[in-house]
């Protein structure tokens, strides 16, 4: 599946360095994905490679179970197991504004057009689109609002801000 990436408001296929390891499943050489139950089984043992490692969360499971190992990661995968599912949102913008991670946010799984400029706002900047959506879609997307109402990651100043002369 293409990887599409977002950075300074631009999408472009990218190509993805990282591949996923099942629970119980022996290591591939190099960057590498696992499951939070994984990473919390195997911790020292991940963080002592001397590889880009990437942790996937389920919708359920907030990045606040990774602790201060976030900052020693590489990737963080949301999952959207459903479009109607929005913590990835919280999980993305917690990531960037409380935690201060400065590496991927990627999603993956069940999200629509109307949500992609949404989320680069909470700070995701790589997404698992499949054969979905394309850069041409995300710049679409990217500028359709020109006014925002909620606050977010990406600083952007809201129409209330902007009222008062902020």
């Amino acid at each position: 599946m293409p990887l599409i990436r977002v950075e300074d408001g631009k999408a472009a296929v990218a190509s993805d360095a990282f591949l996923a390891a099942n629970d119980g499943a022996a290591l591939p050489d190099g960057a590498v994905i696992v499951s939070l139950a994984r990473f919390q089984k195997e911790r020292e043992k991940l963080l002592a490679r001397n590889a880009p490692l990437g942790v996937k969360l389920k919708s359920s499971e907030s990045p606040e179970m990774l602790g201060e190992d976030v900052q020693r990661l590489s990737l963080v995968v949301l999952e959207f197991p459903a479009f109607r599912d929005g913590r990835g949102f919280s999980w993305a913008r917690m990531l960037r504004t409380r935690f201060g991670f400065t590496g991927e946010i990627r999603a993956v799984g069940d999200f629509l057009f109307d949500q992609l400029s949404y989320m680069v706002r909470t700070g995701i900047d790589g997404f698992d689109a499949g054969e979905r959506f394309t850069p041409e879609d995300f710049a679409a997307a990217l500028a359709e609002m020109s006014h925002v109402y909620q606050p977010s990651a990406d600083g952007k100043k809201t129409i209330r801000q902007l009222r008062a002369g902020g």
